[in-house]
Parts: C-alpha cells; structure tokens; sequence
C-alpha cells in the first residue's frame, strides 16, 4: 500500500510542476473582448494572439506572459501596464499609450511600432528583432 502511494507521488508531483499555469482572471478576459474596457485587470497568462483590440481600455492591467501575437492593439491604452514577459511578435501597435508601461523581457519580434508612446516605458532585455519603430522614441544600448 505505502509503495503504491510512494509510486503514485512519484509521478504525480512532477506533473503537477510541469502544468501550464493559467493565472488570467477569465472574466476580465470576456469583460475585455465584449467591452475594450478593461483597466486594472487581470490578464497576466492569456491568450489574446490575433485579437482586435483597436482603441482598447488596458490602463494599470497585469499583462504578465500574456500572448498578444498578432494582436491589433492601434490606438490602445497601456499607460502603466504591466507587460513583462508578454509576447508581442507580430503585434500592430500604432498610437498606442505606453506611458510607464513595463515591458521587461517582452517579445516585439516583428511589432509595428508606429507613433507609440513610450515615456517613462521600461524595456529591459525586450526583444525588437525585425520591429518596425517608426516616430516612436526607442533607443537601443547606451546609457
């Protein structure tokens, strides 16, 4: 009995850290879809690759490791979120806010970046292999 036990912690324990963590608030990612509105949520993990997004309400929100690939985010307002780890490759991101935004560690492989704006951004080791940044003020290395 105690070695069947023992055999079953045995295998299931490494599942259990192995799983996908889904740390989205899955009513603030509905609220998002149907509304745009959607400041100070929760949408750290999801997965909104190819969503529209145009002119969306995303102030103050927990973007952590979310999927935004592809995402059509035009005119949105991420003033003060919170984007680290977040995937943003192949993202159109024309006039959108990014005023004190954290986006450490993102992914903007291939972003369009047109007419952002990124005061006070932070963009810590985030990948910009291949983005277009046009008329927004991104500096690569220095000081």
């Amino acid at each position: 009995m105690k070695r069947t036990l023992l055999a079953g912690a045995a295998v299931a324990i490494p599942l259990i850290f192995t799983m996908p963590v889904q740390a989205e608030n899955p009513a603030h990612v509905q609220q998002l879809l149907e509304t745009n509105l959607c400041q100070g949520c929760d949408l750290s993990g999801a997965d909104l690759a190819q969503a529209h997004l145009i002119g969306a309400d995303l102030r103050d929100s927990n973007l952590q490791g979310t999927n935004l690939a592809e995402a059509n985010l035009e005119g949105a307002d991420l003033s003060r979120a919170d984007l680290t780890g977040a995937n943003l490759s192949r993202a159109f991101l024309t006039n959108a806010l990014l005023q004190d935004a954290t986006l450490d560690w993102a992914n903007l492989t291939d972003a369009r970046v047109y007419f952002a704006d990124v005061t006070g951004a932070s963009l810590l080791n985030a990948d910009l292999t291949g983005a277009e940044i046009v008329g927004t003020p991104i500096s690569i290395g220095g000081d």
